[in-house]
């Protein structure tokens, strides 16, 4: 009896708890992403995204640039640390505590706070941690003289970064770009494979196992070898780096697992319907518009949705076959060139400049999931 149609498995917690796994481990990063696209710069640096709501310990460096009083032939500046010039902003939210201090940059946190540090050349240096300093001089500074300490930062939460990235110059024509390149990139790919997955599917001809099994292996060629080939072959035929130049390469890279999906969908489509059609006298072209393309609709939204994806997301491919002219550059390229550099170390505008170019994406992505959901429903009853 534990056979019995309709009962349910005993393994559904099971099922249940790897499906609650596995989003969590795609949720996880995410979080931290958006938690890290909203801190400074330094606070990123010294800790996890996690530690965002806590204060941390950062390095700062500032001068004594408070008036100079005369003792007993000493020179004394007294002030506070936290409301120099330098600092007074990192430290606008909140009090903080400084842990220690120092007189240089190799050593900023040599002495703790509350002690008196003798710095040579008869040079006194006190820091408390509420941030009162007292330096004492055996002569008048010309300069103000140079103060390190380290001190726990409140957490700081800042749009500075959305605001680098949206208002980056020529952000706007980056965007166009893209969208430029991505429509006709995932349309093209789509109407050819659409053919050539109907031909292979249900057309008989001499060679259609070889061409199945060509595309089969088109699958494992990693596409960065067809890079600079491809490239040599634009420039030959005079296309060079252009827009038209991207949407081949991108036809080009996404067609064999374009084909071989929709191939694969449209062989398990009924063949009585198909066959029924010819009887009635139904061309190919005519079986293809009228029937196979109708219902092979959630497998082409499916490949859209991919599709769109890469090529939004894309680096690699616009680098190469795009012009490295301001005006010609997409989104990707824009903010690896122009506000990550060379580096890319700033990890807040690269986690910002993630969520700026992934809303599109999430549109396209509900969009395609509505339609897509009804085409598998339009095509379950047969």
């Amino acid at each position: 009896m534990d056979n019995i149609a309709g009962k349910k498995s005993g393994l559904t917690w099971a099922v249940n708890i790897s499906v609650i796994v596995m989003v969590l481990l795609w949720l996880i990063p995410t979080v931290g992403l958006l938690v890290s696209s909203f801190r400074d710069r330094d606070q990123i640096s010294a800790s996890g995204w996690w530690q965002a709501p806590f204060s941390v310990e950062l390095t700062y460096a500032t001068r004594a640039s408070d008036p100079v009083v005369t003792d007993e032939g000493a020179y004394i500046i007294e002030g506070n640390i936290f409301a120099t010039d330098e600092v007074a902003a990192s430290f606008a939210a909140g009090e903080s505590t400084i842990s220690a201090f120092g007189d240089t940059g190799r050593n900023p946190a040599e002495f703790p706070a509350g002690g008196q540090a003798d710095l040579g050349d008869g040079e006194i240096l006190t820091v408390q941690p509420n941030g009162d300093y007292r330096y004492v001089l055996p002569e008048e500074p010309r300069r103000p003289p140079r103060i390190y300490f380290e001190a726990e930062t409140p957490p700081e939460f800042t749009l500075d970064n959305y605001r680098t990235v949206l208002t980056a110059d020529n952000m706007d024509r980056a965007f166009i770009n893209t969208m430029t390149v991505t429509i006709p990139a995932t349309i093209i790919p789509i109407l050819i494979a659409a053919f050539a997955a109907y031909a292979l599917a249900w057309m008989d001809f001499p060679g259609r196992g070889l061409l199945i099994a060509a595309v089969v292996g088109l699958l494992v060629v990693p596409l960065q070898l067809a890079l600079v080939p491809l490239l040599k072959l634009h420039q030959a035929i005079g296309i060079g780096q252009s827009f038209l130049g991207i949407w081949l390469a991108h036809t080009g890279f996404g067609l064999p697992l374009a084909v071989y999906l929709l191939r694969n969908y449209m062989v398990g489509l009924p063949r009585d319907i198909i066959e029924s059609a010819k009887v009635d006298g139904a061309t190919d072209f005519q079986l293809f518009v009228r029937i196979v393309l109708p219902l092979s609709f959630p497998a082409l939204a499916a490949f859209a949705i991919f599709q769109f994806l890469w090529t939004w997301n894309d680096l690699l491919v616009a680098k190469v076959f795009l012009p490295s002219a301001d005006e010609a550059k997409v989104m990707t390229v824009k903010i690896a060139d122009d506000l990550l550099g060379s580096r890319g170390g700033d990890w807040g505008i690269l986690a910002t400049a993630a969520f700026v170019s992934i809303a599109v994406p999430l549109v396209v992505f509900f969009a395609m999931q509505k339609y897509l959901v009804r085409g598998l429903l339009a095509g379950s009853v047969k």
